[in-house]
Parts: structure tokens; sequence; C-alpha cells
């Protein structure tokens, strides 16, 4: 693991300088963040999210998903690994989880299964749902809209731990981002077979499909540094400005409690984009705005997202 080069942070600034991004003291108004799927605003939320942008994860990191879960001996995690196409998903976490003191399962489910009352009993008394990475889609196609989504989104409000990375952080909004994109380059596309992806900001470009919605108010994306996903993210808070774009970084964790501000952990950085109060172009031009606030927020740092508050370590 390292941190972020000066090279890529350098890369990082000038983008948001030539896009104009207001970065002043100033804080939009405060916002109700939506609720999830299945609850209503008035409900007591007692979880926690844990939310990793991916790359090798920190010891601290699951240490603390661990704590969060109960702790040494009492902490009960499942782990989904259907993100993944590998046989093995999931088992080495699943053990690392039970080297720190938690009683830790990997469960793997297809859509099918996932519909059955059987399957979401599983989920009875964990105090912990993690995750794992690979491709969102295949998790939300395995599990979204059944019964153990309901179960997981029931353990979450009852106080269980609910984490991911990479893949396993993108389910956590919706929408939900794909990693796909429906005119790459715009009006100059890449060279076929070109590894460059989302090299404008532009409408209905980047595709997204609704996610699990456990974090409220935001849309997540991942290895957002190390990748240079700038562009997307922003795209897609241009065009949901009510939402707050948070773009996590790998070897990064973004710790969401029930109430209070967010805090981020780990190695690097995770970037907010808040277009709440910015002012944006309409939606028969060409995709624009001003006044979108950017926070570049490293391990220590908090953000309150009802006031749009950032605070450095």
């Amino acid at each position: 693991m390292r941190s972020v080069s000066r090279i890529e942070a350098g890369s990082l600034v000038l983008v948001f300088a030539a896009l104009g991004l207001a970065c002043g003291s100033s804080a939009p108004s405060p916002v109700t963040p939506p609720s999830a799927p299945g609850e209503t605003a008035s409900e007591s939320l007692k979880g926690t999210l844990l939310i990793v942008g991916g790359g090798p994860i920190p010891d601290a990191v699951l240490a603390r998903f661990v704590t969060l879960a109960g702790g040494k001996g009492h902490a009960r995690i499942v782990v989904f690994p259907m993100a993944s196409e590998s046989a093995d998903a999931g088992v080495e976490l699943a053990e690392d989880f039970r080297k720190l003191g938690a009683e830790a399962e990997r469960v793997v489910l297809t859509h099918e299964q996932a519909e059955s009352a059987t399957a979401a009993r599983r989920l009875d008394g964990v105090t912990g749902i993690w995750f794992g990475g690979g491709d969102q889609s295949r998790l939300t196609a395995a599990i979204g809209r059944t019964p153990v989504e309901a179960a997981i989104h029931e353990r979450y409000r009852a106080g269980a731990v609910v984490g991911g990375t990479s893949a396993g952080a993108a389910v956590m909004s919706t929408p939900m981002l794909t990693g796909d994109e429906r005119r790459p380059g715009g009006s100059r596309p890449p060279e076929k077979d070109s590894g460059d992806a989302f090299m404008t900001i532009a409408r209905d470009d980047v595709v997204t499909i609704d996610g699990f919605g456990l974090i409220r108010g935001a849309i997540v994306d991942q290895h957002f540094v190390r990748r240079r996903r700038s562009n997307r993210l922003l795209s897609v808070v241009l065009e949901h400005p009510d939402l707050v774009g948070i773009g996590i970084d790998e070897s990064t964790a973004l710790e969401v409690p029930p109430s209070g501000p967010w805090r981020v952990l780990g190695n690097s950085v995770a970037v907010v984009f808040d277009a709440r109060a910015a002012r944006i172009t309409p939606p028969s031009s060409t995709l624009g705005a001003t006044d979108v606030r950017l926070a570049v927020l490293p391990a220590g740092s908090a953000y309150d997202v009802a006031t749009g508050t950032a605070t450095l370590p």
C-alpha cells in the first residue's frame, strides 16, 4: 500500500481548478437525506456503514469493522462474495475476521436462493454484513429486491454494521455506478480496444442502476484517485444535484454512523462533490455548473452531510 503520489494529487487539483469548483467555507442549506428502500424518515437508524474504496484493506479498517460488529467474541459476520466470479472469493476475508475474534460465515447465493425466506433468516442475529469486490452488478442481480436485501436493511436499521470494498462500496448507494458508459470519449471516441474510460463530463453517459440505497443522500464511487474517476462522479452528481458524491480512494474507508458526521479512515483520501447549492446548465445544453463544493479529506477528516461542512485532521 502507498499514499497518493504528488503527480496524482496534482492532476486531481488541476482538473478541479479547470472546472472552477468552489472550495469556500460557506455551507449549503441543510438537506434531509432520502430514506433507504422500505424505510421511512421517522424510523430510528442504529447501524453503521464502513465503505472501502478497494485495493489492499488496512488491518486497522478490518479491525474497526469487527469492533463495530460487537468486538471479539461477540461479532457475527456474513460475507457476501457474489460480485466476484472467483470460486474462492471471500474465503480469505472470512478467515481474517475469525482471526480478529469474530464468528464469520461466507454466504454465496443465487437470485433464486435469495428469494427464499430461509436465506433471509440466515441473517437473523448477524451483527456485521460485508460485500466483496468484483462487479457490483453481479451482486445486485443476486440479491437486489429480494427478502435477503430486505433482511440486510432490517439488520442495518437494528444496529448491524454493513461494509464492503470496491464493488461492495458501489452497491451502498442508489443510483449505483455500474462502471459502464454509453458514449466513451463523446465526440472524440478513443481508439478501438483502448483502456481509456470516462474521458468526458457529459449528460446521460454514465450508466447507473438501483443499488441497495444504504447510504442516504449520497452516490459512492471507488478506486477514486488511483483510477482518476473524477469525470464520472462529477457527471452523475450534476445530474443528481440533490445527492452528494463521495469518491473513496483505495486502502481508504468512509465510516458512516447512524448520526453525526462521516469519518475518513485509512491511507489515502475521500473526495466530496456537493452540488446542492450549485447552478447547473439546463438539460438541453452541455453539462456544466458553478459553485460546486469540493472537499479532499485525508484520514482523520470528518464530513457533515447535513450542513456540507468538512473538518480536516
